[in-house]
């Protein structure tokens, strides 16, 4: 099979397709056949081994895992003596954040407790596009922020991957929803269902004297003490992302009870719950850009810029 190897830290040029061996699958695992890839941020920030601490644990010199790659979705083609959920000819998609990654090649062995029967009204691609985003908004909504219906919500960063994810998913909740995005993305997020835009370029949220009841911070470009300004008594912020290590050691540090640093672990469960709410039309990814298998390199460098509106999928044939 073809796979893109993953042999050093660095830009995503470094990455080489070659011909490798078809994984066989352990007993509680599938053996699927990739269909649909989506690229995230993990990927790129794995590539560098960026920040540097990250490299503890993905390697110190080199990566230890030869395949990168989270989101999947595609067709079982066999699967392990001790998977009864799965069948061949299934339709699935799945997340290998937790499981070494892989999901950048033609076949990829998945444990079964990370999958999941694909959503129905969705194409194999747009699938991809749902597994690490789509769980990072819905723990970060519902695991941390406690998301009920007289809330005043608010995403930071909606526009994007897990932005556009988190607006609709808080919206089926029912709370009353703002999203902070830029001028060109205003009517995009309002698309998503957002009851109020705030245009970042032009106006502060952390100072405008709103305060809200949960806060997700999709891209972690505020300080603790920002998020708390902005926050109403008794209310919560969840961070997903970070841009740069100084932010991330700020709310890892300083958070308290109040605000909490997002790890996403994707479980059947979640995915299960993600797959009704898209087939129930309440939830649908965005995609932004769409690439062939061997432009990975070229869709990871795209993703890398910051300005992609949703989520950049990869089609596999």
């Amino acid at each position: 099979m073809k796979a893109f190897m993953w042999e050093r830290y660095g830009p995503p040029e470094t990455l080489r397709m070659a011909e490798v061996e078809k994984p066989t699958p352990g007993a509680n695992e599938a053996l699927v056949k990739v269909l649909g890839i989506s690229v995230n941020p993990a990927d790129w920030h794995s590539l560098r081994g960026k920040p540097v601490f990250s490299r503890l644990t993905l390697g110190l010199l080199r990566p230890k895992h030869k395949i990168l790659g989270v989101d999947v979705a595609g067709q079982v083609e066999a699967v392990g003596s001790g998977v009864t959920r799965f069948r061949p000819g299934d339709e699935v998609y799945a997340n290998l954040l937790d499981v070494g990654y892989g999901g950048f090649a033609e076949y990829v062995s998945v444990p079964a407790d990370v999958m999941s029967l694909k959503p129905a009204n969705l194409s194999f691609e747009e699938a991809a596009a749902v597994p690490m985003a789509a769980v990072t908004a819905l723990q970060g909504l519902r695991h941390h922020g406690e998301i009920r219906p007289e809330q005043k919500v608010l995403i930071n960063g909606a526009s994007g991957g897990v932005g556009t994810f988190a607006v609709q998913i808080a919206k089926s909740y029912g709370p009353e929803v703002t999203g902070v995005t830029s001028t060109r993305n205003i009517d995009l997020v309002r698309s998503l269902g957002a009851d109020n835009i705030v245009d970042y370029t032009t106006t502060d949220f952390a100072r405008s004297g709103q305060g809200y009841d949960l806060i997700l911070d999709t891209i972690g470009n505020r300080s603790v003490s920002d998020l708390r300004r902005a926050l109403a008594e008794g209310g919560k912020a969840a961070v997903t992302g970070f841009t740069s290590v100084a932010k991330l050691m700020g709310v890892s540090l300083r958070g308290g009870k109040d605000i909490a640093q997002v790890e996403a672990h994707v479980t059947t469960k979640d995915l299960e719950l993600l797959s009704e709410l898209i087939e129930a039309g309440k939830v649908r990814p965005q995609i932004d850009r769409r690439y062939p298998f061997a432009e990975i390199p070229a869709a990871i460098a795209y993703l890398e810029q910051g300005r992609a509106r949703g989520k950049v999928v990869v089609g596999v044939v």
